[in-house]
């Protein structure tokens, strides 16, 4: 049996406009799927932002960016490690010939240990999620190319209801995010964010604010 699942999400920021598209067809365990760009739908017949792939959920994704005429390929894969499972991911675009290497650990139920990697380069990052009372989240996480550390906390509330709030302080770069994902209320998000490093060169700088709302179609 063959089913279909379309999404389309649009975005309003105070810098640009956006919206997307995204239909995906489900035929037994594999799912084809489409994915648009507004340069795509709005830019006559441009085929900018045509991304088609093929996908089995958890084990592997083939990605076709249609106007670079590049591959993308995505391998998943779970072993135990210590009667843990380690989730490891192994990415590699064709058109730049780069590889990332993605590996997450995880102890138990509110600690997980997460490593990301480009090989051939000194690019990676270290992660660690600790999920407190199962509502708040804690999430520093080391840069290592930057030499530097961010951190992201966030809390649910109202069982659909996100609220999270990150800084780079290599970049000094403050975010906050409220974001509801629910098939009965739908799917939207509101992020702001604000670069300290501006004030502290004297120069007033406003909050960049975006929404984006998401809608799913399922025939």
């Amino acid at each position: 049996m063959t089913t279909m699942k379309a999404s389309m999400k649009g975005s309003y920021g105070t810098e640009k406009g956006a919206a997307a598209a995204n239909v995906a067809f489900f035929a037994s365990d594999v799912k084809l799927r489409a994915s648009l760009t507004d340069a795509t739908v709005f830019g006559g017949h441009s085929l900018n932002g045509l991304v088609l792939a093929v996908e089995k959920p958890g084990v592997f994704i083939v990605d076709y960016n249609v106007p670079k005429k590049d591959f993308r390929f995505q391998f998943m894969n779970t072993v135990r490690v210590v009667d843990k499972p380690l989730n490891l991911t192994y990415i590699h675009s064709k058109g730049d010939n780069r590889t990332i290497l993605d590996g997450t650990l995880v102890l138990n139920t509110a600690n997980k240990v997460s490593a990301n990697h480009v090989l051939g380069t000194g690019n990676g990052k270290l992660k660690y999620s600790y999920v407190h009372g199962g509502v708040t989240t804690f999430e520093p996480s080391y840069d290592l190319a930057k030499n530097s550390w961010d951190f992201a906390v966030s809390r649910r509330v109202y069982g659909d209801d996100v609220f999270r709030a990150s800084y780079q302080t290599s970049s000094k770069h403050l975010g906050l995010e409220w974001s509801r994902n629910s098939k009965m209320n739908g799917s939207f998000k509101v992020s702001a964010s604000y670069n300290l490093a501006e004030e502290d060169r004297n120069q007033r700088m406003l909050p960049k604010l975006t929404a984006e709302s998401t809608w799913d179609f399922e025939m």
